[in-house]
């Protein structure tokens, strides 16, 4: 009787833990973007598993009691949790607020946000879209970290916090457990990040097509900042890149790209780093990169195969390029997102920067 008692217990040690989704807090403050607001909602009230579960479990909290939160526009919006709900968050996101007052004015917490944001547990992962970014920086969490906001904000942030190593160029930064965003629909870009890296390219794709949005935006922030004096452009790199994208199996050299558009390729290199924000070569990269993560998680050819169809070559040109975008091997990040545990970020960019961690 003992015997099949402690056969029992063996086989309770071995069942697989209950399911719980990935609990994402939005703090709601005074002043907020609807916009901004309603994008972690949308992102990550998506995904789902094989069997059909959500993956996100998203909430919204203020920093006072239930009770209604004014926007920036001519409505409030219900919140239906106070601060407290922050300590049950796996992940933390502040939205942009127009009405920060001493966060954005000083550098400083109010008592109340202050006390709000006590809640949160150690090694919960924040994120910040735009100006979300001064909450971070004014409790002191991107002391010597590397993050971004609004190309307009870029140096107010900088001048109030100049400890924070802030790069204006790019739509988000992703430092581990902390990532901040760009303007607006950067927090979109930043939200895509994070289910990649969380559950892989194919679950974050596929958020991408319903939500409408393109999976990846190439280049940073440069290309919306306005110039005084434009250069006028009679053409664009749009039909390159369009040629280049349809045989990334092959290779593609400097000069046949700007040969699709008529262009030198002094003239060519200049008008793609205008649009797009990085040169032709990194681009190009990036292209294969993201190639072969949709191979290495939707089939099951061998790592030379898809070395080849990515356009690498050879499956250590491929590990190199993987393991400098990513930190991952081929055959470590097929295993990671193939059982669908997510836990790598995706590749830097111009458009966004994954800084690594340090080595054990």
């Amino acid at each position: 009787m003992d015997m099949d008692m402690d056969m029992d217990l063996d086989r309770d040690d071995r069942r697989e833990p209950d399911f719980r989704p990935h609990r994402v807090v939005v703090l709601a403050m005074d002043g907020v973007l609807p916009f901004e607001l309603g994008i972690p909602h949308r992102i990550f009230g998506r995904p789902r598993d094989a069997e059909g579960r959500f993956l996100y479990d998203v909430v919204t909290c203020s920093i006072r009691p239930p009770g209604p939160v004014r926007t920036d526009a001519d409505f409030a919006v219900q919140v239906e949790h106070g601060p407290e709900t922050l300590a049950t968050a796996d992940t933390v996101i502040v939205p942009a607020s127009y009405e920060l007052g001493p966060v954005f004015e000083q550098g400083v917490l109010t008592d109340e946000l202050a006390a709000a944001l006590a809640h949160i547990r150690p090694g919960t992962r924040l994120a910040s879209i735009c100006t979300g970014v001064y909450v971070l920086a004014a409790a002191g969490l991107l002391d010597g970290r590397p993050a971004t906001t609004h190309w307009a904000d870029a140096d107010r942030l900088q001048e109030l916090f100049p400890q924070v190593r802030v790069d204006p160029d790019v739509l988000f930064i992703d430092d581990g457990d902390v990532l901040t965003s760009a303007g607006v629909a950067a927090g979109i870009d930043l939200c895509l990040h994070m289910v990649r890296r969380d559950h892989g390219t194919a679950v974050a794709n596929d958020v991408a097509r319903r939500t409408v949005v393109p999976p990846h935006r190439d280049g940073g922030q440069a290309q919306y900042i306005h110039r005084p004096v434009p250069d006028p452009q009679q053409s664009t790199t749009a039909s390159a890149r369009d040629w280049a994208l349809n045989r990334l199996h092959e290779p593609i050299q400097l000069r046949d790209m700007a040969g699709q558009e008529a262009m030198s390729v002094r003239t060519f290199t200049r008008r793609f780093r205008e649009e797009v924000g990085v040169s032709p070569g990194q681009w190009l990269t990036r292209q294969r990169v993201e190639r072969a993560r949709h191979l290495l998680e939707s089939t099951d050819l061998s790592v030379d195969q898809v070395a080849h169809d990515a356009g690498f070559g050879t499956a250590q040109s491929m590990r190199q390029h993987l393991q400098a975008a990513l930190g991952v091997t081929p055959t470590a990040y097929r295993r990671t997102f193939r059982t669908g545990s997510g836990c790598f970020a995706g590749n830097p960019g111009a458009a966004y920067a994954v800084i690594p961690a340090p080595a054990a």
